[in-house]
């Protein structure tokens, strides 16, 4: 059994960390080959009984693909497991990826599902359901629930597992990218090394959401920024048709100006479009089996769409977004 290095980047210790700890405490694996590593801003103490060992290094105000960097170099796992805070693992999570990378040495990482958690509050339910459901997600949900096992090459680092020799041939994350680091580190190891990413829904944790509105759309803009100047920086992976459809949704919402005020006749067939849309949205509503959670579900939608199209076209035409490659 490979021995693990588990890493979590943080602010400062908070009710999140102190939840997700006693489920890893819980995992199917022999945990006295398992650290976890806790990178606060400042020096901080979490108190508890725990069958892996715990080490909480102060890395002070940087970015968290910096935090997992001085979390890497301190590491002494064969394996390195990067989550979030606000993420709690299944029992199998760590099993599972690890018998992944023994069962394929082409394989350099592993993810797999980050769903909402079922206790979360109404708010984060909804910014859950938006990223998980047909219209929302799209061609990605599956990073937010369940799916067919499959191969990737772009995947998000709050359930991001990879090798350790695969990490010391690429320099870890060295940027100072975010968000976006997860998708500079999956590209190093497509295309660079050539490796694959698996994606497989046993390697399962849950992810705490932002609130509705304005946490879930914060994080939306940011993603969508950075989302569109990765067009023009890294092609491989986002210079793809998807991420362009809620740009080419917000230039089709203005093109009613055009109907509204010069050629009234054409409204009807400019409204055909958006027609379909609201019930495709709808259905995803429906299939919440609550009026409430449902409506906000269908408003969430079409909002998200609204600010990442907009969003991403100002990440396009960026000069250039902060990083630091080291």
């Amino acid at each position: 059994m490979k021995t693990v290095s588990i890493i979590i980047p943080v602010k400062e210790v908070n009710d999140y960390i102190r939840e997700s700890l006693p489920y890893i405490n819980k995992l199917d694996y022999d945990l006295k080959k398992v650290e976890v590593i806790v990178l606060p801003d400042k020096a901080d103490k979490i108190t508890g009984k725990f069958k892996f060992k715990l080490r909480i290094i102060p890395t002070g105000h940087i970015f968290p693909g910096e935090k997992r960097d001085i979390g890497i170099k301190a590491s002494k796992g064969e394996i390195t497991a990067f989550i979030d805070d606000d993420v709690y693992p299944e029992k199998q999570w760590l099993k599972k990826a690890v018998e992944i990378f023994e069962n394929d040495k082409n394989t350099g990482a592993v993810g797999g599902p980050a769903a909402t958690p079922p206790n979360d509050s109404f708010l984060k339910q909804v910014s859950g359901l938006i990223y998980s459901s047909f219209m929302g997600g799209g061609g990605y949900r599956y990073r937010y629930m369940a799916g067919p096992r499959r191969f990737v090459d772009d995947y998000p680092s709050c359930n991001l597992i990879i090798r350790r020799d695969v990490l010391e041939k690429i320099g870890g994350f060295n940027t100072e990218f975010w968000p976006g680091e997860d998708t500079v580190i999956c590209l190093k190891i497509v295309k660079d090394l050539k490796l694959r990413i698996v994606y497989d829904p046993e390697v399962f944790v849950y992810h705490h959401r932002r609130d509705f509105l304005w946490g879930h759309i914060n994080q939306v803009v940011n993603y969508a920024a950075h989302r569109g100047y990765f067009v023009k920086r890294f092609p491989e992976t986002s210079l793809r048709p998807g991420y362009f459809v809620p740009t080419f949704f917000d230039i089709y919402l203005f093109s009613f100006i055009y109907p509204d005020f010069f050629n009234a006749k054409l409204i009807n067939i400019w409204f055909l479009p958006m027609a379909l849309y609201l019930i495709l949205i709808s259905l995803d509503g429906i299939k919440t089996k609550s009026f409430k959670l449902g409506l906000m579900t269908m408003l969430g939608i079409f909002v998200t769409h609204v600010f990442y199209g907009a969003y991403f076209v100002k990440g396009l035409f960026s000069g250039k977004l902060k990083e630091e490659d080291n």
